[in-house]
């Protein structure tokens, strides 16, 4: 099935983001469809951040246009923007969980506060408890934030992202700051929200190896693991990589083309694959 056939769930339609004289996102275009992965790279203020933002409607253009599941964002209210909303997981950075709720509170609260999931009071907790059992962190229900290791609070903050089950889900930077092994943990975890419920991914990153993880594993439900995707298997394949610079949008392309660009700040991003 080619990408022309499949639903468009994001697109950017020459969008620029400025905050005063500093131009945060500088026409950028793309468009993400059902199922793909897309895999965002650039350097620390290249606007990454900011286009996630911008997706969520967060942040609204200065000029061009957004467009998430058909509807044009940049044409909302704020009241509107809380359906969308409900339709997109994010993850911001370092987790962004609340201090002073558990974490069976922090994954419930989507649940709760955003009208337009529908979810019955006697299906909040289930729902909370199938998914943290979906991050590994069954029985962290009455802990707090400040109890959980770095990694295991990125695992709760995936699954307060997951739990309305969003067709569009959002990661920033999720690896940043964790061990090598326990980041593998993580990009297994959005690897295997991705195959499971089958979403759409925009992953922000400055790891390679998360990318090269994205494009090239997918998650063996039976096995409860991850093995390499061969050629053409489903929606782990169709990945797509992204490079940002000073908030321009310089490269997009597959796996392959990335790893022969000359370009000399595409190729810092860039390492053998493993």
């Amino acid at each position: 099935m080619s990408q022309d056939s499949l639903p468009s769930i994001l697109r950017f339609d020459h969008v620029t983001v400025a905050f005063g004289s500093d131009v945060a996102l500088a026409d950028v275009s793309f468009e993400a469809f059902e199922g793909e992965s897309r895999v965002i790279l650039g350097a620390s203020g290249s606007g990454k951040t900011v286009l996630l933002k911008t997706a969520l409607g967060l942040v609204k253009p200065d000029s061009g246009e957004v467009f998430a599941f058909g509807q044009n964002l940049t044409a909302m209210s704020e009241r509107q923007l809380f359906d969308i909303r409900s339709k997109i997981g994010m993850l911001f950075q370092e987790s962004a969980l609340f201090d002073s709720l558990t974490i069976e509170e922090n994954v419930a609260y989507p649940l709760l506060n955003q009208k337009s999931i529908h979810c019955a009071p006697g299906q909040v907790l289930p729902r909370v408890e199938e998914t943290l059992e979906f991050v590994e962190l069954g029985g962290t229900l009455e802990k707090f934030p400040s109890e959980l290791s770095g990694g295991m609070k990125r695992r709760a903050a995936i699954a307060r992202a997951v739990v309305t089950e969003p067709p569009l889900v959002l990661y920033d930077s999720p690896t940043a700051g964790l061990d090598p092994i326990t980041a593998h943990t993580i990009i297994t975890l959005l690897i295997k929200e991705r195959d499971v419920k089958q979403t759409t991914t925009l992953l922000v990153t400055q790891r390679y190896q998360d990318g090269n993880l994205i494009a090239n594993f997918r998650y063996n439900s039976k096995q409860g693991c991850l093995e390499p995707a061969r050629n053409g298997a489903g929606r782990a394949m169709r990945t797509t990589f992204m490079v940002l610079r000073e908030g321009r949008l310089i490269f997009e392309g597959g796996q392959d083309e990335l790893e022969e660009s000359k370009d000399p700040y595409i190729s810092k991003f860039v390492k053998q694959r493993v």
